[in-house]
């Protein structure tokens, strides 16, 4: 399988460092900052391409890496060719009528859109929840200022609302808000904290429903070249690029 990377920051270079596995070949790499995709594509023995069209016939799957904004430009031009996607900035599906448009055109083109469970932890439980009814659903979000690119000395709550509106206020912040919000099939509540005695990305969850009743909490190390984004959601895009070559899978 030959890869793509659309946005070449903190994200693109944990997969390239950490993939090596036969069969999957990262090798074309594609930013607006064109050094940054140079600097890439030479440690991966790649190649930096100035426009996204030069890579789009070249490879089996994209992953986006860039931006909600980045992937709206990019996701249909790409699934028009059968190309699949890999989708980190999920918040921009929150947007209904680009979800929509997104699903129509993968299945007219026969092409498959991943999304990574990113930086929080139950997302497998969560879609098996979904089979029955999910009454509940919420997301605590804690928050280091310089995550929130906020100067503070005590505690605030900066957002208090609905997953899609938490996403346009905080759109490369609350990914995980969206994907919560998809698996669930509902707009979850959304609590987005800013805290100068933390130094980690803070995710709670809380859902209810016909199942029973779960809570998760994960304490994320974010990254130290973007702050805003967890190495779990590199991670995370990392073990789902190695499952395509696993004959075993645990989990949904």
């Amino acid at each position: 399988m030959i890869v793509g990377i659309v946005g070449c920051g903190a994200i693109a270079n944990t997969i390239v460092n950490e993939i090596s596995e036969e069969g999957i070949e990262i090798k074309y790499f594609y930013d607006r900052d064109i050094e940054r995709a140079e600097n890439l594509a030479q440690i991966a023995n790649g190649i930096a391409v100035i426009k996204l069209e030069d890579m789009i016939e070249k490879v089996d799957l994209i992953v986006e890496a860039a931006s909600p904004m980045a992937l709206k430009g990019i996701a249909i031009p790409i699934l028009e060719e059968g190309v699949d996607l890999m989708v980190m900035s999920v918040g921009a599906l929150m947007d209904k009528e680009f979800r929509e448009n997104v699903h129509k055109t993968a299945q007219e083109h026969k092409a498959k859109v991943y999304a990574p469970s990113g930086a929080i932890v139950g997302l497998d439980g969560i879609k098996a929840a979904s089979i029955g009814k999910i009454t509940q659903a919420s997301l605590t979000t804690r928050k280091a200022p310089k995550s929130l690119g906020r100067e503070v000395e005590e505690e605030e709550v900066l957002f208090e609302g609905k997953a899609s509106e938490a996403v346009e206020k905080f759109p490369v912040n609350i990914n995980v808000a969206a994907s919560l919000s998809i698996a669930c099939n509902m707009d979850i509540d959304v609590k987005i904290i800013v805290d100068p005695k933390v130094d980690r990305n803070v995710h709670e969850v809380v859902v209810k429903g016909d199942f029973g009743e779960f809570r998760t909490s994960s304490e994320n190390y974010p990254f130290a070249a973007n702050p805003k984004t967890s190495m779990l959601a590199a991670f995370s895009a990392i073990k789902l690029l190695k499952s395509f070559n696993e004959c075993f899978s645990v989990g949904t």
